[in-house]
């Protein structure tokens, strides 16, 4: 499966969850570098989401965003699944999957 097939799966998802939402962050010139591939506001809560496949792997800028945004108090992960993103909200918003 590609990224881009995982990524698309999970905005899926994050549709049908209530009062999410959620955009796929797509990079360019205009774009900060780093960012994570899938943004998701969730009940007030802030979710990162880098999406990896199985054998991908984070870049040291990837990284270092991911840091940036713990120390800002917001959550974020890299996932390689739909259920990677489901069990990351219920674990920190308590969404039943």
């Amino acid at each position: 499966m590609l990224e881009k097939d995982i990524v698309a799966a999970i905005m899926r998802w994050l549709k049908t969850v209530p009062r999410c939402f959620a955009w796929k962050e797509h990079g360019g010139m205009y774009s900060t570098a780093g960012i994570p591939d899938v943004i998701c506001c969730l009940d007030g809560r802030f979710f990162a989401f880098e999406v990896k496949t199985p054998e991908g792997r984070l870049t040291k800028l990837q990284e270092n965003t991911i840091q940036r945004i713990k120390d800002a108090g917001g959550h974020a992960f890299v996932v390689r699944s739909v259920d990677d993103v489901k069990a990351v909200l219920w674990a920190y918003a308590g969404i039943e999957i």
